[in-house]
């Protein structure tokens, strides 16, 4: 299916909710290519959307584009429209879910080194990448008990979901990536650049990257889920599914479920950890100060600064006015 039709598709199939409720679009999208002119494309994409009120982050870098958007229907739709006719960007393929409120609070294009840091020179699936596996055929794929399969998104990310049997690296950060797979897969495995290895991530980059990576170093067969976890978690019915838990997301949702529902997870905003109902019962949890992550982690000196921001967005509500930052118990974004 086109990009295109298969945006029509979402909209059909999501055509009540949008009508009769405010509802925001989120567009999260990405493609590696060579970019040449980085000031260029930013103001390209800056004419596009500066006149909206679409709202999100995009970053740009020499090997191509990677960001997520939000805004109502009418507006996403133009800008998809303009951003279609882009030469290198005609087959971008968009995934698309719904939120109540815009969950970002201001639009951002970023010019940066990588559009997702690994942090070595010259690995770019524009270069060499592992094959694209079709979420319809990912279950059929993860059944094998001779596949490896390795989480490549970070700890706090796999702590409130992932797939059957997934190897959790325990990373802080993607850099972090290859130190992991010298250690603990090179080093512990002499054959295991001959087998069969399977990655995954939130959207597709992260393991596209990493097939990259790997291919780069001599491993013979990698692939990877092809739009990642939220194309799964979209085109996979949850009866079906060998997921388990909710997807973390780099937003004000903060986690998505089968058919991209909001989750049921919230943000520490003292260490940004995803922490739910049960998290918030701990002896630690100070709202808008700490949780049980970061209670014996952080200074006192960043605890007063918690206490500060969290007394200024109190003063915030008592006034009527909004304040970035908040984010209620149903992972809405909240106007106060």
């Amino acid at each position: 299916m086109s990009p295109k039709l298969d945006y029509l598709e979402f909209l059909k199939s999501n055509e009540k909710i949008i009508r009769y409720h405010d509802t925001f679009i989120v567009v999260a999208f990405y493609k590696f290519f060579k970019v040449s002119n980085l000031l260029y494309f930013q103001t390209l994409l800056n004419s596009i959307l500066s006149t909206t009120e679409i709202k999100g982050t995009i970053l740009v870098a020499n090997e191509g584009v990677n960001g997520t958007i939000s805004g109502n229907k009418n507006e996403i739709s133009k800008a998809l429209e303009s951003i279609w006719k882009i030469e290198n960007l005609i087959d971008l393929k968009p995934k698309f879910s719904l939120a109540p409120k815009n969950p970002f609070f201001r639009m951002k294009i970023k010019l940066k080194k990588e559009i997702v840091t690994l942090g070595i020179k010259d690995v770019s699936p524009n270069n060499v990448v592992g094959k694209y596996i079709e979420p319809e055929k990912w279950n059929e794929l993860i059944s094998d008990e001779n596949l490896l399969l390795i989480d490549t998104r970070n700890d706090y990310e796999v702590s409130i979901g992932t797939f059957e049997n997934a190897l959790n690296p325990n990373i802080k950060n993607f850099r972090e990536f290859p130190k992991w797979a010298s250690e603990n897969l090179i080093k512990k495995d002499p054959e295991i650049k001959n087998k069969k290895i399977a990655m995954f991530c939130t959207g597709g980059i992260r393991c596209e990257k990493s097939t990259s990576y790997l291919k780069s170093i001599g491993f013979k067969d990698v692939c990877h889920l092809e739009g990642g976890i939220l194309k799964y978690l979209e085109k996979i019915p949850e009866k079906n599914s060998k997921w388990n838990g909710s997807c973390f997301v780099f937003d004000y949702r903060v986690s998505v479920q089968h058919n991209l529902k909001l989750g049921n997870y919230d943000m520490c905003f003292a260490c940004r950890m995803p922490i739910n109902e049960e998290d918030k019962k701990h002896k630690f949890f100070v709202q808008g100060e700490s949780c049980h992550h970061c209670f014996n982690v952080s200074n006192q000196k960043q605890k007063q600064k918690f206490k500060e921001r969290q007394r200024q967005i109190e003063l915030s509500k008592l006034k009527n006015e909004s304040h970035i930052g908040i984010v209620n118990s149903r992972n809405k974004v909240t106007k106060v």
